[in-house]
């Protein structure tokens, strides 16, 4: 039945009230309708899978960064955008130095990035790129130099002054000058004789075999005789009949190799040794540190059995010793990991770092003329690294572990009166880099929830700049949510774990669990950092319906002297307790499934991952192990006689932490990876591990990587995650 209104005004406020109602309707059913489609796109965002390839390579996948570096001794910073170098002051006034197209002109080159680079100071931009040197002159954008390199040189390391290049070609050492002039340091024919290479298979702090002095005519060098050290096989299956190299491989309580030290003399074209006499031959030179002055060499010189160090001086230009300044002895082991840091030019005193006085490593501020002890820098329980010492020494710039062991803070102590200053504040992990007059830093910092954070700051705290706040990379990502967390050890310290949920969690279900494990010395697995250290095949695994539990134990750094120095002489045993209180944890959740535990580590986690699954084959059902050390006599002399000593001087630890004689207890699979050519742990520890199951008739699955050495990279890795990822789909899930 149809409705006319009586009039012409009724009709039309009717009109306008139904269109009214309409719009209301219909604005309604709009906003419905965008908030679905934003729902389910936003949705679809958060919920991409990742490949094995992005795990594997998803650099992309990483927080951004805008890796700031001081641009010299100016006060302001320079960075890559795009194609172009940019500089900023710490105002924030911007301005582009030089594009790569102009680059190009300047080098005739045909880059496509902007390649790496460094600054010899303010003005003059270094660039290395195919064997050569560029140095620009930044204010008139103009090629200044090019320096070419020999072919097939290694170990390049420049002089202070910038003016000399010194360099290895096979196992002889060499210098150059600016014009291209070349010089033989050395000109040994025996193979067994090594110079300007590391030594030491790169402990005790050592990374380098080239020394310049600060003044740049005097060269020091590493020289190692490898003559009474044994050989070890690696297969090279790429030749037509394979071929074999042999590698010299110092096994524990085997022959090691000789270390001296040479220091070469620019004008006189001559060579002297260092005198060293302590503890005969059997030794280690480490951390060796030039006077400001040039005339004085010092050296750290540990005994084999690294438990007692002497500091000593020599002459730089007779080798003569000169003193000792002090000695460090441990019931355990002393690990000397620093050089000596000198407050100013003068040199009067200098700073040295050890963890072997006050239970942390801590700085020690000393005298140079009589090694005394002066007092102790930022006394505190915690870890602390040297960052820097201002221009005129009144002020030390450190890293401190004692706001947490999982977070690291930056620090200015007066060296006078000690008083301490914080000063970063942000939660999480910070990474320093001071200006050059220390009055200023780039402050890059990250935390669970924060992907990163770069600051500039006065140190005086009077003005922070914040220069990039990176976005999360994963947003698109389905990501388990990330916990940070402590689990109690027996002996009360706290073992720091971060551990994923799968994603979809539900509190209902009953999850299997897979453990990261590496658990050796030098590793801090678990930070404040973003997404706590989390890897990408931790949250690949964790979107495929895993748990990912994975827990720093004693022995791991940033702990103190006693939480490390817990595992000596028995690798493995301090270890493997804690790991089972984080399983005990785990276990104490409705939704884990106790059933499905698995374990995964790699190198030393190799060894604590078999060391689990056939202690403990009641808890782990499946584990893969990479690279394992299986027993510790066949592993190389100067991290394993550190930790286990010598066979003959602890036979029972060594029998104790030997794998072999647990391969009769395997129960779970286990799938060991191996590389074939592994320099670092040697083929003869997983295939002697599988020829004891065969013997006892226990079934182990093996893969080795042929061409593969330590670590297993490039297209390589994305076969071995995709194969680790296979064992526990198939075995666990």
């Amino acid at each position: 039945m149809l409705y006319f209104p009586k009039n012409k005004k009724r009709l039309h406020l009717r009109r306008k009230k139904n269109r009214s109602i309409m719009f209301k309707i219909m604005k309604k059913t709009i906003l419905t309708l965008v908030t679905a489609l934003s729902i389910t796109l936003n949705t679809v965002a958060q919920n991409k899978i990742f490949t094995m390839e992005e795990v594997v390579m998803g650099y992309n996948l990483r927080p951004e960064s805008k890796h700031p570096v001081w641009q010299g001794n100016a006060d302001r910073y320079t960075c890559i955008e795009g194609k172009n170098l940019v500089s900023e002051d710490v105002k924030g006034v911007k301005s582009t130095l030089i594009t790569v197209g102009e680059l190009n002109a300047i080098m005739a080159s045909d880059l496509e990035g902007f390649p790496p680079y460094s600054w010899m100071d303010e003005n003059t931009l270094k660039i290395n790129f195919q064997n050569k040197e560029y140095r620009i002159d930044m204010p008139g954008k103009t090629l200044k130099n090019t320096i070419t390199f020999p072919e097939g040189i290694e170990n390049l390391t420049y002089s202070a002054t910038g003016k000399l290049y010194a360099y290895t070609v096979d196992n002889n050492l060499f210098y150059m000058n600016e014009q291209g002039d070349k010089f033989a340091v050395t000109g040994d024919e025996d193979k067994n004789i090594i110079n300007g290479q590391t030594v030491s298979r790169d402990e005790f702090g050592i990374y380098k075999g080239i020394f310049w002095s600060p003044d740049g005519k005097k060269l020091a060098f590493y020289r190692k005789d490898e003559s009474q050290v044994e050989t070890f096989p690696l297969l090279d299956i790429t030749t037509r009949t394979g071929d074999v190299k042999e590698i010299k491989y110092p096994m524990a309580g085997m022959k090691s190799e000789q270390i001296t030290l040479g220091v070469y003399d620019i004008a006189t074209k001559r060579t002297c040794f260092m005198e060293v006499a302590d503890f005969e031959h059997d030794r280690y030179l480490t951390n060796i540190t030039w006077s400001p002055q040039s005339d004085i060499i010092y050296i750290q010189v540990l005994n084999r059995g690294q438990d007692h160090l002497r500091l000593n001086r020599y002459n730089a230009s007779t080798g003569k010793f000169i003193s000792t300044l002090f000695e460090e002895k441990s019931d355990t082991y002393i690990e000397p990991q620093h050089p000596l840091h000198f407050i100013d030019e003068k040199g009067e005193q200098f700073i040295y770092t050890t963890n072997n006085r006050d239970g942390y490593f801590s700085l020690y501020l000393h005298n140079t003329a009589d090694g005394k002890l002066v007092k102790r820098l930022a006394p505190v329980a915690a870890d602390v690294k040297f960052v820097a010492i201002d221009k005129n020494g009144r002020n030390l710039y450190c890293l401190s572990a004692e706001v947490s062991p999982v977070e690291e803070h930056l620090f200015q102590v007066n060296i006078k009166t000690g008083k301490s200053v914080r000063l970063t504040s942000g939660e999480g992990w910070h990474y320093i880099s001071m200006n050059n007059d220390c009055s200023r830093f780039i402050d890059s910092y990250s935390s669970l929830n924060v992907p990163r954070i770069i600051e500039i700051t006065n140190v005086d705290k009077k003005h922070t700049r914040r220069i990039l706040e990176a976005k999360n990379p994963l947003a698109e990502y389905a990501v388990g949510e990330v916990t940070l967390g402590t689990v109690k050890a027996d002996d009360g310290y706290d073992l720091y774990y971060r551990l994923i949920k799968p994603v979809g969690f539900d509190s209902a279900r009953k999850y299997p669990v897979i453990t990261y494990v590496y658990g050796g010395p030098h590793s801090q697995l678990v930070q404040n950092d973003w997404l706590a250290s989390s890897g990408l095949w931790e949250l690949y695994m964790a979107q495929r319906g895993y748990v990912v539990f994975v827990m720093d134990n004693h022995g791991t750094s940033n702990r103190g002297k006693d939480f490390e120095n817990a595992i000596h002489r028995q690798c493995g045993q301090r270890e493997m307790k804690d790991q089972i209180k984080g399983i005990e944890f785990l276990k104490s959740k409705s939704w884990v499934d106790a059933e499905r535990i698995g374990v995964h580590g790699w190198s030393y986690g190799g060894f604590m991952t078999v060391s689990l699954i056939t202690n403990y084959p009641d808890i782990y059902k499946v584990a893969v192990a990479g690279g394992p050390v299986i027993d510790w006599k066949w592993y190389e002399v100067m991290y394993g006689e550190r930790y286990m000593d010598t066979p003959d001087e602890n036979p029972d630890g060594y029998s104790k932490t030997s794998l072999i004689n647990k391969a009769k207890d395997l129960k779970g699979k286990l799938l060991i990876c191996h590389g074939l050519i592994d320099p670092v742990v040697v083929i003869e520890h997983s295939l002697s591990f599988v020829s004891e199951c065969i013997a006892n008739s226990v079934q182990v699955d093996y893969f080795p990587y042929p061409l593969a050495e330590h670590n297993v990279g490039g297209k390589d890795r994305v076969h071995l995650m995709q194969k680790i990822t296979n064992y526990f789909e198939d075995y666990l899930k």
